[in-house]
């Protein structure tokens, strides 16, 4: 066998299922069809940590509950932005009250605790820039936020360091089933292994014949959604400091949140497609005078609320996947992970490593200095001195890192996603060019060859032949 275990698709779930998988004594390698990692997470960076009381889905409910407490534990050994700040759901009708009521009484009949059904002074206690329209409210002091890209890399990047193989820009092409394991056939190669892992969320693999079929996963959460989220500047003076979601009707909600670093994100749902307008006027019955001018950027993503799937029905076979979207996967990520992974180990009858090290390697960030400490590091490395995105205070050698480590940015949406360069205020208007230009430095490739996310994505098409430099 050339491997003992193949994880197919380099997601949040992945990367979660490498690094739990890579403390045992498997050969393991991950097969993921783009340039980079975790592409399955939003360039916001930050996602909010549930702890079970939304959902209706009890299975769900658990998975949240264990991921909350593993997140926690988990972003603390790697020195990924968590913050646990609460959040707090409200309604304006009798029918959003009965909802609420419902989902209090779920929580307790699970025992979660740290849940309330407050009244609207409470709820106006808490969050005091709330519109004052709503009748009641449900406060949840465990819900957190974290910064999903920074935990799937530190998941993937320790994974790396204690010996699992990351195979990036291969497709999955076939999965034949064997006497004993599988041989998977990939656009470039054919492995043969033990155990497959399929958490590719799109599309699930059925294994016909040595052939593979693309379904999309259908279920009660498939259909579409639009979410639209506007990015607030943190200048904005009536901003929340907790979780603030106001529900309408089954299908349309507004959602505030802080970020990890700076100013807020705002997310409308709805199934229909809404224009900016559109968005701020949903936005400011919860929120006070928001405008155009707060606001720093905005994007749209599709919604899928129960569409996850996790098929163990074959795992006597070594076959398992985890197919599927959900807006609480970040959160569930780590319990299905540690879920997997102790399945697997009890059923291959594998050992723990005895040298596993489990530390990410150390991560400078310039504007979390104090003066003395970027001092100190100035004098180690003079890059960190030079400062590459203005907007957001990120210097060369934060950007150089990033390049040079386990699994190292290719890419300047690789670049911009580990680092948060090109997202500030200008859009990167001001260090795009100096982020191309270190890559292909770093690389050893041409500004030519650069992309910004995929192989057909070329920043520059070609040089201009009067000229020296590009």
């Amino acid at each position: 066998m050339d491997y003992d275990i193949l994880i197919l698709g380099g997601g949040i779930i992945g990367c979660a299922v490498a690094y739990e998988l890579s403390k045992y004594n498997f050969n393991i390698a991950l097969i993921e069809r783009d340039y980079d990692i975790a592409d399955d997470i939003s360039f916001v960076n930050t996602s909010i940590v549930y702890d079970g009381s939304e959902t209706s889905d009890d299975i769900m409910a658990g998975l949240e509950y264990i991921g909350n407490y593993i997140m926690e534990e988990t972003c603390e050994k790697f020195n990924v932005p968590f913050k646990k700040i609460g959040a707090l759901r409200v309604v304006n009708d009798d029918n959003g009250v009965k909802k609420l009521e419902e989902m209090y009484e779920r929580a307790k009949r699970r025992g979660i605790n740290g849940v309330y059904l407050i009244d609207d002074n409470d709820a106006y206690d808490i969050e005091p820039n709330i519109k004052h329209n709503i009748k009641k409210g449900l406060y949840s002091e465990n819900i957190g936020i974290v910064a999903p890209y920074d935990l799937a890399i530190a998941y993937a990047e320790v994974a790396a360091d204690n010996g699992a193989i990351f195979r990036l820009e291969e497709e999955v092409l076939n999965i034949q089933s064997l006497t004993k394991g599988f041989r998977v056939t990939t656009n470039r190669n054919k492995f043969t292994c033990k155990v497959v892992i399929n958490t590719i969320p799109h599309e699930i693999y059925i294994r016909e014949n040595g052939k593979v079929e693309d379904k999309e996963l259908k279920g009660e959460g498939s259909k579409f959604k639009n979410m639209s989220y506007l990015l607030v500047d943190d200048n904005y003076k009536n901003k929340f400091n907790k979780i603030v979601i106001e529900t309408f009707d089954k299908d349309t909600f507004v959602l505030s949140t802080p970020t990890t670093t700076t100013g807020s994100l705002i997310g409308i749902k709805s199934t229909e497609r809404t224009s900016l307008s559109d968005n701020l006027e949903y936005a400011n019955q919860l929120l006070e005078d928001l405008e155009k001018s707060n606001i720093n950027n905005l994007f749209r993503e599709s919604y899928n609320k129960d569409s996850m799937l996790i098929d163990e029905s074959e795992i006597d076979k070594g076959y398992i996947r985890v197919t599927g979207t959900h807006y609480g996967k970040i959160t569930i990520a780590p319990a299905i992970a540690k879920m997997l992974c102790d399945t697997i180990a009890n059923n291959l009858n594998c050992t723990l490593k005895k040298n596993f090290i489990d530390k990410r390697r150390e991560v400078y960030k310039f504007r979390e200095l104090s003066k003395k400490e970027a001092n100190e590091i100035i004098a180690l490395d003079k890059r960190y001195g030079k400062i590459i995105c203005v907007c957001n205070n990120i210097s060369e050698g934060e950007i150089v890192d990033c390049i040079r480590r386990p699994l190292g940015a290719r890419t300047v949406e690789g670049i911009k996603r580990r680092t948060g360069s090109g997202f500030g205020n200008c859009h990167g208007s001001y260090c795009y060019d100096k982020i191309v230009n270190i890559l292909a430095r770093e690389l050893d490739k041409k500004v030519t060859e650069i992309v910004d996310d995929s192989k057909n994505s070329k920043i520059i098409s070609s040089r201009i032949k009067e000229f020296d430099d590009v």
